[in-house]
């Protein structure tokens, strides 16, 4: 939490400081200044800053998957992820989803879960748009970079609506330059 300190040993460590150092860095970055330039200025070493742009890097023309659950405009976030050149999506409305649970027997439904994970482990960056709590259940079983769009608290029991424009930049970001005539909408259930 912004302003939480922490102990370790004899150090008291200001969270709030790292995360205004950290935002600093990554807006100066962003403005054009060099790794040595933000080291200088900010009296850190450069490699912490290498590090720092290691560690949250989305690499780009990597192989990218979208997953995302309970969508009420899932035909124009698959179109706009197909005319991005996303190899692999998986996008359902809430009625879809209950319909793949009641579908199935436990068995059948496991098997098939389990072999949608396998694909999706075969990707380098999945985008997954739903609630919170699938955030760490999916970074523990992709076992890739994933970048998380959230659509509202959990338990979400009714379809959302996902911003295409926000959509859009997500994908311009990893994928790179955005198509022409995309449409604009807003997030929320």
């Amino acid at each position: 939490m912004p302003g939480e300190l922490v102990r370790i040993g004899e150090k008291v460590i200001s969270m709030g400081r790292i995360e205004d150092t950290i935002q600093e860095i990554l807006q100066l970055r962003s403005a054009g200044f060099s790794q040595q330039e933000v080291a200088s200025r900010l009296g850190l070493d450069r490699t912490f800053i290498s590090r720092l742009e290691t560690l949250g890097e989305v690499r780009k023309g990597k192989r990218i998957a979208v997953i995302g659950f309970p969508l009420s405009n899932s035909g124009e976030i698959g179109r706009i992820a197909e005319n991005r050149g996303v190899e692999y999506t998986w996008l359902m409305s809430e009625k879809e989803r209950w319909e793949l649970v009641q579908g199935e027997s436990a068995l059948d439904f496991f098997n098939y879960i389990m072999e949608k994970i396998g694909a999706l482990r075969r990707f380098d960056l999945v985008i997954f748009i739903g609630s919170r709590k699938w955030q760490k259940i999916a970074e523990a079983l992709l076992g890739c970079q994933v970048v998380f769009l959230e659509l509202g608290s959990s338990p979400i029991t009714e379809d959302c609506t996902l911003d295409p424009q926000r959509f859009e930049e997500i994908l311009k970001q990893v994928v790179g330059e955005k198509p022409a005539g995309v449409g604009k909408g807003s997030d929320g259930c």
